[in-house]
């Protein structure tokens, strides 16, 4: 089908859309779903000699974390330098099968991680949790690379390359093929089923609805409040929008990394320029903002409980922001051009890095440092939660700095929006097959639901859309547990034959 056909198709469905019908619509549906999955995947698990809980999602992902870490030996620590190599493409491989470099699959993966939680979560996340909860998202980050490596190794390692050059990977392909390997193609099988399900609504809720929503919030905001023209007509930002993003998703992955190999590096330096600036603006407050941070994260007076309340919270924004061992991001990349499926293992490790130890830790900083909100120094206690907390933050160094934080909303949101709509049609196809049909059927929908996102009130949508993303989590780590020891032969296999010299670099 034509680019430009389907995307007249998609602008010409949507007037016929009642908005309000649809909203009443979507949210009878999944709230009951909603409600039965957070149930289970966020069931609160008692910790022993404190009155906390940890949400059982957020256990599942953290005791992962930490196993791979100690299982391949601070591989996060220890290929660091190495993976970097990678990414600068000493070690391309122009021939290889696959579409993208290693770069532009990085790019893709974090322009899917780096979005609206590392503004508005973070936020959250330190006035719950204090300063403390900055110093225990850096461990979870730090951790979760080892998570990613794994995945993102068996994403390559499984994929299918099909005649016209297009790679299909992810937690689908090596589910249902590395557990076939094992004699076990049933349970395999099913489990892929059930990822690409709930990758599908992922795709469509926090991937899209959330990100459009959220931004649209900012925008608001910013061009006036209650009354003013988006907040009246928040269709026309998500028409705006869904034009834009239908012209970097029709082309696909190529299409796709065309962008994010461009705007993750602008929005990257965009971001952390600005934050070093309102950093450097209240630089008397840097070293105490760091023993705000240190004590918060140890505080004895707390008590057992007061500290690992810090843990969970620091934890849980962490996971909840990078989506190490969510399987998502081994979708994108499986795209990557190499013959050595471990390759991308390693370029994975920085994701997790960038988006939580780098960019969730200059927020937090430049909220805690700018004082406001009462966890930082010389606090104004505004009762200001998520984005509007990191507002006023940034309001701190220039007033008109709120309108750079909206620009990077907008950024953030757009970049995860291309990227999960990539993972959402790869799960699509898998389920009902591969043919231009079949995907821009789903591109179809995708675009739709970024009005949708813009128009409705989401409500329940936004709890479905979280219980989607780590109901994810459930296959997936069963099979990182399961096929862990593939990895590690990939691994050893492709170092010794870097120490022999049989694999060089290209300069």
């Amino acid at each position: 089908m034509n680019k430009r056909i389907l995307l007249a198709i998609t602008l010409l469905l949507l007037p016929f859309l009642s908005l309000a019908s649809v909203d009443e619509a979507i949210n009878d549906f999944v709230q009951p779903i909603s409600d039965f999955v957070f149930k289970y995947i966020f069931y609160g698990i008692p910790i022993p000699f404190t009155d906390q809980t940890i949400p059982f999602i957020l256990a599942w992902l953290i005791v992962a974390a930490t196993f791979f870490t100690l299982y391949f030996k601070f591989i996060n620590l220890r290929s660091f330098r190495l993976g970097y190599d990678l990414i600068r493409g000493r070690y391309d491989e122009p021939d290889a099968p696959g579409e993208v470099t290693h770069f532009q699959a990085l790019a893709t993966a974090v322009s899917g991680t780096v979005g609206l939680g590392n503004i508005a979560g973070v936020a959250t996340a330190v006035s719950l949790g204090g300063a403390g909860a900055t110093f225990w998202m850096i461990v979870a980050g730090f951790i979760g690379m080892s998570s990613k490596f794994v995945e993102c190794t068996l994403g390559v390692k499984y994929r299918d390359i099909h005649p016209d050059g297009t790679a299909h990977g992810g937690p689908m392909r090596y589910l249902q093929k590395g557990f076939a390997e094992r004699g076990m193609g049933g349970l395999g099988k099913g489990l892929a089923i059930f990822f690409a399900i709930m990758c599908i609504g992922a795709s469509w809720g926090g991937g899209n609805m959330y990100q459009v929503n959220q931004s649209l919030e900012q925008v608001i905001v910013m061009t006036g409040g209650a009354g003013s023209f988006f907040d009246l007509h928040g269709w026309v930002f998500g028409v705006i929008v869904a034009i834009f993003v239908a012209v970097s998703i029709l082309g696909g992955i190529k299409s796709i990394v065309k962008v994010t190999s461009k705007l993750v590096p602008f929005m990257g330096v965009l971001y952390m320029a600005t934050c070093l600036f309102i950093i450097a603006v209240n630089y008397e407050n840097i070293g105490h903002a760091f023993s705000l941070i240190f004590n918060g994260a140890f505080n004895a007076d707390a008590g057992l409980g007061g500290l690992v309340g810090v843990l969970i919270v620091g934890f849980q924004r962490a996971g909840f922001s990078n989506e190490a061992g969510i399987g998502s991001a081994s979708i994108a990349h499986s795209a990557v051009k190499t013959n050595h499926p471990v390759t991308e293992g390693l370029v994975a490790l920085y994701e997790p890095f960038i988006d939580t130890v780098v960019v969730c830790t200059m927020t937090a900083l430049v909220i805690i440092i700018s004082g406001v909100e009462g966890v930082g120094v010389g606090a104004g206690g505004e009762g200001l939660t998520g984005i509007a907390l990191t507002s006023s933050a940034f309001e701190t160094g220039i007033s008109w700095f709120p309108w750079v934080l909206t620009f990077a909303a907008v950024l953030f949101a757009f970049s995860t929006m291309i990227s999960w709509s990539y993972y959402g049609m790869r799960a699509w196809t898998y389920l009902f097959g591969h043919g231009t049909i079949q995907e821009n059927s789903y591109k179809v929908l995708f675009l739709i639901f970024i009005v949708v996102g813009s128009a409705v009130n989401l409500g329940a949508v936004l709890s479905f859309s979280d219980a989607m993303l780590f109901a994810m989590a459930l296959p997936n780590i069963i099979g990182l547990y399961l096929l862990a020891p593939v990895v590690k032969r990939e691994l050893k296999s492709f170092m010794e034959k870097i120490k022999s010299g049989e694999i060089k670099p290209n300069y």
